[in-house]
């Protein structure tokens, strides 16, 4: 939890203006007053008790009652104090990241900073079809089924489909293992809710969130890797010489996409349940600047071998997520819609789910501190799906296959019956 006193003259600052967050300052310095007078109390209680217990005298009416009554005040302040230890607490947790000082100001309404392109934006000789329509006419995504299924925003894939998705997760996960110096992990899909509440989800986004329950169980729904992966460590100090981690896993990710209805919601762009390919990295937080420009660069790495046409974008202050204080989004371009869009997220979220997880790192001098996290998706299967079909759609309906996906799909192209092209060697 952040410090109620660093965060009051934090507050005074821009940094969370620059967010367009409101702390309420006049409610956490009350809180935080009354925290301390309550604990003073309750103290004060504790050292009578304990003196009136070793007295050795045997008390007598007067003193008896003065006992009880000093019991029940005692019980009254420790729950005057679990009140408002849990008030504090709820009004901290809401607080977000502070923005890196070098992050552009204004919102997502502001013009994009490009920061870099890779791959020319391929051009055709016909109009180019969106993922869905490609999709439908190869037979290999079937959305219709799958509202009978579980409602709408679900997908099946099929076929050439299905086995290509299956190829990009294996490629990815390979390039980032063998490449990229990650270790693969199988992690629960299932977490607590102080899991969720380490790396920010919880209480801001539980709207967002799939509770489930089972017996006396609350579990909740991962919406990405990140959330099991920095928290494997949670609690736990770190040895410096041990540093960077660099963790990876493909989940399915489960979001509720709460007041997103109407956006993005044909196709594979937004969906309630998804695969991707997460990276996080936990760092010394003098390394981290250092460490978001590797990971965005793996993330990139991916696209290029793939050979789909995007670019970096940095987020400016009032558009960067809730744990992130600095924010590289990639975006691919898909002819379908004529547009760039988001593929991936990289941020650096400081020390921030460091200090809600209790992750530490011992420096070489036995000196311990929050450490700093790092997370971005390289990358999620549908949307890379949606970029292939997209991008390597041929006039006459059928689809090439990016080269570097070959060996793990077995099959150069698709051809306009949805049937795998397997090319003579």
């Amino acid at each position: 939890m952040h410090d109620p006193h660093s965060l009051l003259q934090e507050a005074s600052g821009a940094g969370l203006a620059r967010r367009g967050h409101v702390l309420d300052r006049a409610a956490l310095r009350d809180l935080t007053e009354q925290r301390a007078r309550l604990i003073a109390e309750r103290d004060k209680l504790r050292a009578e008790q304990n003196r009136s217990a070793k007295g050795g005298v045997r008390p007598d009416d007067a003193a008896r009652a003065r006992t009880a009554a000093a019991k029940e005040r005692l019980r009254s302040v420790s729950e005057e104090l679990r009140e408002a230890e849990e008030g504090l607490a709820a009004l901290l947790l809401a607080v977000p990241n502070l923005p890196h000082p070098d992050v552009p100001d204004g919102t997502e309404q502001d013009p994009p900073v490009v920061r870099r392109t890779w791959g020319e934006v391929p051009g055709f000789e016909f109009t180019p079809r969106d993922h869905v329509d490609i999709g439908t006419r190869l037979g290999i995504l079937d959305q219709v089924r799958a509202a009978r299924l579980s409602g709408s925003r679900f997908a099946v894939t099929r076929g050439a489909g299905a086995r290509l998705e299956r190829a990009l997760a294996a490629f990815l996960l390979d390039l980032h293992t063998t490449e990229h110096g990650y270790t693969e992990h199988g992690v629960p899909h299932l977490v607590t809710r102080e899991t969720m509440t380490g790396t920010g989800q919880l209480p801001k986004f539980e709207d967002d969130l799939f509770l489930t329950g089972a017996a006396d169980r609350d579990l909740l729904l991962i919406p990405t890797a990140e959330v099991p992966l920095v928290n494997l460590y949670r609690g736990e100090t770190l040895r410096e010489d041990g540093l960077p981690l660099a963790l990876t896993a493909c989940t399915p990710c489960y979001r509720a996409e709460a007041g997103s209805y109407g956006r993005d919601t044909r196709g594979l762009v937004r969906l309630h349940q998804f695969e991707k390919v997460e990276l996080v990295r936990i760092c010394r937080p003098e390394d981290a600047a250092a460490e978001l420009e590797l990971l965005t660069g793996h993330a990139e790495a991916a696209l290029r071998r793939l050979g789909l046409a995007h670019r970096v974008v940095e987020l400016r202050a009032g558009d960067l997520g809730f744990a992130a204080r600095r924010t590289y989004d990639i975006e691919v371009w898909l002819p379908g819609q004529g547009t760039y869009r988001e593929i991936s997220s990289c941020s650096d979220c400081g020390d921030f789910q460091g200090r809600r997880a209790g992750i530490k790192v011992r420096d070489r001098d036995g000196r311990k501190r929050f450490a700093a996290t790092l997370n971005g998706s390289a990358l999620p299967v549908g949307r890379t799906l949606v970029a292939v079909l997209e991008q390597y759609q041929r006039a006459d309906g059928s689809v090439a296959v990016p080269p570097a996906l070959v060996p793990y799909t077995g099959f150069s192209a698709i051809a306009p019956d949805g049937s795998p092209v397997v090319s003579a060697e």
